[in-house]
């Protein structure tokens, strides 16, 4: 893993950085390599890499064990030390010697643990303090499970909304089909049971955790399962109520506006936000933007003048 470039780096973040500071840094590098908005040809490695990099750090405790033991923080157990797993690794460079009575042992899992494909190490001597000694004899390691693992899945509101199937490309090209539940929310983690790292000796593997992330809509504002939005109106439509169309993404909805409703009232469609597999789905919010005409015809202009006329309204409440 030497060549692995640093999560800090990949996403030009300090190692102090806080998580404002990582959320910012990657949408920023999202927005500038989605392969959907650059098509560069190294785009895409960079998206992966970028991704791979914010799903660790975003999370505090696969965050805490990347800082602890860098690249090889999936494959350590997680009762290790830090500093013993510095020792064995610095051990596992330098070489190990014969151990007592002379043997010498070849883990079946050691390039799994960075020690490279093929080193041969002492294991009772590098990691005896962080597993126990079982007395005098030599100990091997049983089977491992495999770590669970976590990446990131941007979702439109619109496929959060529906769910269906999707084929996913993660790090390092492994491609899955996977069914993303109706009415996912943003943060929501979706378990793929056996599809994380391997485990050693037919060890089970780990699950993989794909965490929503939602993506920003030129329509829609995601708040929980609420959606909010903007309802352009006529100024008639706004004196005299209306009964308008709105699109929601679950198509169109029928909305009633009260009579007398001002620019940046807000309306409910009940039911009409994100849907929820286990309760009550979200609501929608249309806040009312009046509209009027860009350019006014004859018929148009002598009709306002006639209202300017004969109405006694002030907006600014002056008597």
């Amino acid at each position: 893993m030497a060549d692995r470039r640093d999560f800090y780096e990949v996403l030009g973040v300090g190692r102090t950085a806080d998580q404002d500071e990582i959320q910012r840094a990657y949408r920023k590098l999202v927005r500038a390599y989605h392969p959907d908005v650059n098509k560069d040809p190294g785009a895409e490695d960079s998206f992966k890499e970028i991704s791979e990099a914010y799903a660790v750090l975003s999370d505090p405790e696969t965050r805490r064990r990347y800082d602890a033991f860098g690249h090889d923080f999936r494959q350590v157990p997680p009762d290790v030390d830090p500093a013993d797993w510095a020792r064995a690794r610095s051990g596992a460079r330098a070489g190990a010697g014969a151990g007592p009575g002379g043997g010498r042992w070849r883990s079946a899992g050691a390039e799994d643990f960075g020690f490279g494909e093929g080193a041969d190490v002492d294991l009772e001597d590098l990691l005896g303090g962080m597993f126990g000694r079982g007395g005098r004899g030599r100990r091997r390691w049983g089977p491992m499970p495999g770590a669970d693992q976590e990446a990131e899945l941007t979702l439109t509101v619109e496929e959060a909304y529906q769910g269906g199937r999707r084929t996913l490309t993660l790090p390092g090209g492994r491609r899955l089909d996977v069914t993303i539940p109706r009415g996912v929310t943003n943060g929501q983690r979706i378990r793929l049971a056996g599809q994380g790292g391997h485990g050693s000796e037919a060890a089970r593997a780990g699950d993989l955790y794909l965490v929503v992330r939602i993506a920003e809509h030129p329509r829609y504002r995601v708040e929980g399962r609420d959606l909010h939005t903007t309802l352009p109106l006529a100024p008639w439509e706004a004196a005299l109520g209306a009964t308008v169309a709105i699109d929601t993404p679950g198509g169109e909805a029928k909305l009633k506006v009260p009579p007398g409703t001002s620019s940046g009232r807000r309306l409910r469609l009940r039911g009409r936000g994100m849907p929820n597999p286990r309760g009550a789905a979200g609501d929608l919010f249309a806040e009312v933007r009046i509209m009027v005409p860009p350019r006014l015809t004859d018929e148009e202009r002598e009709l306002f003048e006639r209202l300017a006329a004969a109405s006694r309204f002030d907006p600014r409440g002056r008597s």
